[in-house]
């Protein structure tokens, strides 16, 4: 995954509206309105929102008629969990050379 891409999923999740909306499509699509509302959100601002989703490659839009309905892409959310899994391996890799460092000093004896 190329450094922009993870960029503008922890951007477009760095906003609380748009992290709802994703929590919110976890269980399934859902239309603009069913989205703006639990927010207090017009309908303007929702769409708002949910382009940056969308651009971010969490969300994918399909239109059927007047209605827009969005569904949440878990393939997004899997380059977070890979992130962080590499993250983790690391400090975790950092963390048994130390071990292995401290072991090497001799303890002090009274």
């Amino acid at each position: 995954m190329q450094p922009q891409a993870l960029d503008r999923i922890f951007i477009a999740l760095s906003d609380p509206n748009r992290r709802g909306m994703a929590e919110r499509l976890s269980r399934g699509p859902a239309t603009v309105k069913q989205l703006a509302e639990p927010a207090g959100m017009r309908l303007p601002s929702a769409v708002k929102h949910l382009k940056v989703l969308e651009d971010s490659g969490i969300v994918m839009s399909r239109k059927a008629g007047r209605a827009r309905t969005y569904s949440l892409q878990p393939a997004a959310l899997t380059v977070i969990a890979d992130w962080v899994r590499d993250r983790e391996a690391a400090l975790n890799a950092a963390f048994d050379r130390l071990e292995a460092l401290m072991h090497e000093i001799p303890e002090e004896t009274p």
